[in-house]
């Protein structure tokens, strides 16, 4: 499965830096440039913390997609 986040969407809809975000939800920036370009899967605190940053759900925020079946 993969993860899909629209957290970048929402930090840049609202003007937030990247180092912003990450202040204010405890974390280091460069833990949110690895969410935002989907490297990173988010424990449960963290993506309700976002949520709440943004005051959306965490099903706005992520979403798990099936991979795409590779031919062999």
């Amino acid at each position: 499965m993969a993860l899909i986040t629209k957290v970048k969407l929402y930090r840049e809809q609202t003007g937030m830096k990247q180092a912003d975000l990450a202040t204010r939800v405890g974390v280091r920036r460069e833990t949110i440039v690895h969410l935002e370009n989907g490297r990173y899967n988010p424990l449960l605190k963290l993506a309700m913390d976002i949520e709440k940053v943004f005051q959306v759900t965490v099903e706005e925020l992520f979403e798990f997609v099936e991979d795409e079946p590779q031919n062999s």
